[in-house]
């Protein structure tokens, strides 16, 4: 015989450990009911049942049989029949996923009431005002719920009512009152349903029970999925469950309970309880709550049963608690509890309660916090209570809360930086040109790109407060201005706000609560109950890692902040951006240089400033690692833009001028352009084309190490070649970086212990790993690039066209920028460090691309035996946290 499924769980058959097959909700309705507690009894349709409802578009075969068989257990238990009308059963019906997913289907409370039963149920309860009042909550869940009807035509009539009545509480109407109410609300499902308020109970169910199940995939709930990483094929369970009422007058209520404050982690019983309400009334707010200590003065057999039982089920879960009750005529009935959402600094704070109160271990409570959790304490916040002028609304791209006058170029924003203002770098988008202003600058507000844009990029790495894309700012950089499309302009030095964890933009200053957390990192000593939490996490994350943090790092400031904040090296140092600002002009006399005295000439310039650079990132390193970047993108973007520069030539040409050096350069830029520099002249390929310039760096790097060395510092650089592709191009500059080795050991007469390696960002490398590993001292995953390449799109052009799309039609669950690609960029790193280890047991392996701050990313590089993680000196907290959460997977 054919295996017949099994759609259906009774409360008693299931337990917290079925999560995944009865939903969060009803696995914990089983649960309680198991511990004894005071659950309505009910069952619960399982997520397979869903599953298969969505992939058929109809509802598996037996499940109708299996619900009528448990309706019949739960009447016999109840001694009544749904819809009865002498003496009515009534049921809700719930959804309840895996994940609490908060925007999935209302509840609908009170099915099995009609125009027959209400009649009963007034008759039973001997109060013909709780009956109406419940059938007319019935017809306005129903119709907004399962009928999909705009919930605003029911909460419009109903205070239509209460305006003819002129009262302001809907315990003031009357049985009249409701009893019009309910004609009302049948007159609204009937004109915008188009049918009339089915009257047969088990429709009612039936149509709730599909709703539930056709919620899972509303624009609301597939956002919110997407947003929290949600796997989109959980499905959701359906819990049908005996009414019982808190709208039985006034020794009758319903609340809403947490075991702590989620808001602060404080230790206490915190939740709201109302009077004669049923549970949607708490959470709806039409009429002000009261707390449980004024419960307690209301019923105080009911208050004192309630927090016994909060007790017993933190104890049990070992966790807070959230909690759904309802008192029904001094009866205390428990609906839900499910481990408490909390804020990022309740977090931490119940973590380390919990373990001196002796329910978890440290493991534990490490296990329980997150690196998104704290990047979230770290970053400064507006004051909530402060008035705020809204001018527009873009990407929370990356979080916190800046002020500053608002500047539309970089070397604005770096004048006045300089003269001590604060600034906010406002750009249509930002380029690498702009990274001096980025720096500067307290935010970057741009009006196009996304999250994964060159301006949330960079702004996430230096730790930036950054919204993007805010499309309704016309934005004149010209001009110095921007103007929002039907309001104010904003001129050049006009202050704005801006909250990178919301998108707002603000006009005018908004007030600015600092983070402890962040001063605490820098060393300051802070007296604050989550600054304790942290630390002590964070001491126990040290001692539990596996893998090292370094930090990618450029300059000596924030070298020396990053080792502040924990850094352990850095693991990229990106030589490119020491040619920006006023050395540009060096690069441009190498590029124009007439042959190789010319060439000479410009890096013997570049040399004493490059060797100062690295000198003074040796010094605030002192004695750790310092992996260095040889410079990599292409030199043509050191250049001029050719259209610009065409122009201005074209204008000389119409004026006679003579300009020598213009038409050199601009016959360089011509020469160099390329299609697609990503793909062009750059990293290793300049270090084989120009040797001269990668031996010079090499030169600048050993020279400043023998010189921190002989006067008493310590040194240990790291010479990374880019982009290479195969094992002869990495010789070839290999073998040209340890000639200079010897040479500059033997003028200074000072051995620089230094390693060679390259970072893997191409396929082939990926796939060579093997062969590259006999040359190469050490790996470093520059996982941004080789998501480009392996994907076979530049995120600076696909990111604005297509990239909305894909995570709408499900391509990406995540921008594959944010974090990494385990199938595809993720099985590249995996080959490539088994590969590599076989060849050469002594690999060092490492990441540098951002998602070296990526947590979900972290564990993966855990999980492939990486040695340490590389990010921004912002996140190297949060990878020091989440590598140690990851040894602990």
């Amino acid at each position: 015989m054919p295996q017949v499924n099994t759609w259906v769980y009774d409360f008693a058959d299931g337990d917290k450990s079925k999560k995944d097959l009865l939903g969060g909700k009803g696995a914990n309705l089983a649960e309680m009911s198991n511990l004894g507690l005071p659950v309505p009894p009910g069952f619960t349709i399982t997520t397979e049942a869903c599953r298969a409802y969505l992939k058929h578009g109809t509802e598996p075969d037996g499940l109708s049989d299996q619900v009528s068989d448990h309706l019949a257990t739960l009447e016999g238990a109840m001694g009544r029949r749904l819809g009865d009308p002498d003496d009515p059963l009534l049921v809700s019906v719930r959804s309840g996923a895996a994940f609490s997913m908060p925007g999935m289907m209302e509840t609908v409370l009170n099915i099995g009431l009609n125009d027959e039963s209400v009649v009963g149920l007034a008759r039973q309860s001997e109060d013909e005002r709780f009956a109406m009042d419940s059938y007319r909550r019935l017809l306005q869940m129903f119709g907004s719920t399962v009928l999909d009807i705009e919930g605003e035509h029911f909460s419009d009539a109903l205070d239509g009512a209460k305006d003819d009545k002129g009262v302001t509480d809907d315990l003031d109407l009357d049985v009249d009152d409701l009893r019009s109410l309910i004609e009302t609300f049948k007159a609204i499902i009937k004109q915008h349903a188009g049918i009339d308020f089915p009257q047969d109970p088990r429709e009612q169910m039936d149509r709730a029970i599909r709703a539930v199940f056709d919620s899972w995939n509303t624009d609301r709930a597939v956002l919110y999925r997407r947003q929290e990483r949600i796997p989109e094929d959980l499905g959701t369970a359906v819990n049908i469950q005996a009414m019982v009422f808190g709208n039985r007058g006034m020794t009758s209520g319903s609340g809403v309970c947490f075991t702590r404050d989620p808001a602060s982690g404080d230790q206490g019983v915190y939740g709201d309880y109302l009077q004669n309400a049923q549970g949607e009334d708490v959470v709806a707010g039409i009429r002000n709550t009261v707390s449980l200590a004024d419960m307690r003065e209301i019923d105080q057999s009911s208050h004192d049963e309630l927090l016994e039982i909060m007790s017993t089920l933190e104890r049990h879960y070992r966790d807070m608690c959230d909690i759904e009750f309802t008192v029904e005529q001094g009866k205390l009935w428990m609906l839900q509890t499910r481990v408490g959402k909390r804020t990022p600094e309740a977090a931490f704070r119940i973590a380390v309660h919990m373990v001196d109160e002796g329910l978890i271990d440290m493991d534990e409570a490490l296990r329980r916090v997150s690196g998104e959790q704290l990047a979230n304490l770290m970053f400064p916040r507006f004051d909530a209570k402060a008035a705020k002028d809204l001018l527009a609304v873009g990407m929370n791209a990356s979080p916190g809360a800046a002020v500053g006058k608002a500047v539309f170029d970089w070397a604005t924003a770096v004048e006045w930086s300089e003269n001590g203002e604060d600034v906010i770098l406002v750009r249509k988008e930002t380029t690498p040109d702009d990274l001096h202003g980025m720096m500067v600058a307290k935010g970057v507000l741009t009006s196009r790109g996304g999250k994964t844009s060159h301006a949330a990029v960079v702004a996430r790495g230096m730790g930036r407060t950054c919204v993007c894309g805010a499309e309704a700012l016309d934005v004149d950089t010209r001009a110095g201005e921007f103007r929002v499309r039907g309001g104010k302009t904003i001129v050049e030095g006009d202050v704005i706000s801006i909250d990178g964890s919301t998108g707002e933009v603000f006009d005018g200053e908004v007030p600015v609560v600092a983070s402890h957390v962040v001063r605490h990192f820098e060393g300051t000593e802070v007296d604050h109950p989550v600054v304790e939490a942290v630390a002590r996490l964070m001491e126990h994350a040290d001692a539990t890692r596996r893998m090292r943090v370094r930090t990618n790092a450029d300059t000596a400031d924030d070298a020396a902040r990053a080792r502040r904040f924990g850094a352990e090296g850095i693991g990229l140092c990106r030589t490119e951006h020491m040619f920006l600002g006023e050395r540009r002009q060096l690069v441009e006399n190498l590029i124009v240089a007439e042959g190789e005295t010319g060439q000479e000439a410009a890096l013997d310039e570049l040399l004493p400033l490059q060797r100062q650079d690295f000198l003074k990132v040796f010094a605030a390193m002192d004695g750790l690692p310092v992996t260095i970047r040889l410079i990599d993108p292409p030199l043509h973007e050191f250049l001029p833009d050719i259209t610009e520069l065409s122009v201005a030539m074209a204008v000389a040409d119409v004026r006679g001028h003579r300009k020598k050096r213009e038409r050199k350069l601009l016959a360089a830029v011509q020469r160099m352009h390329e299609s697609n520099p990503m793909l062009g002249l750059r990293g290793v390929r300049l270090g084989i084309v120009i040797p001269g310039l990668f031996t010079m760096q090499a030169r600048a790097i050993l020279e400043a190490a023998a010189e921190c060395i002989r006067g008493g510092g310590r040194a240990e650089p790291e010479i990374m070649i880019p982009l290479v592709a195969s094992v002869r191009e990495l010789d070839l500059v290999k073998g040209r970086i340890e000639e200079v080795a010897r040479e500059v050991e033997a003028e200074l007469g000072q051995e620089v212990p230094h390693k060679i390696g390259t970072m893997i960002e191409l396929p082939r490398a990926a796939l060579t790993a093997g062969e590259i590993a006999g040359s190469a001292e050490f790996f470093s995953f520059g996982t941004n690039d080789l998501t480009q390449m392996t994907w076979g799109f530049s995120r600076d052009d696909v990111e604005a066209s297509f990239f909305s799309t894909y995570l709408e039609q499900g391509v990406f669950p995540v921008s594959p920028f944010e974090s990494l690609d385990l199938d595809g960029v993720g099985a590249l790193v995996r080959r490539a460090v088994t590969a590599g280890r076989e060849v050469n047991p002594d690999l060092h392996l490492g990441v540098c691309g951002e998602h070296g701050g990526d947590p979900a990313s972290i564990h993966f590089f855990d999980e492939v035996g990486l040695d340490y993680v590389s990010c921004s000196p912002f996140r190297v907290p949060v990878a020091r946290l989440e590598a140690g959460r990851a040894a602990l997977s």
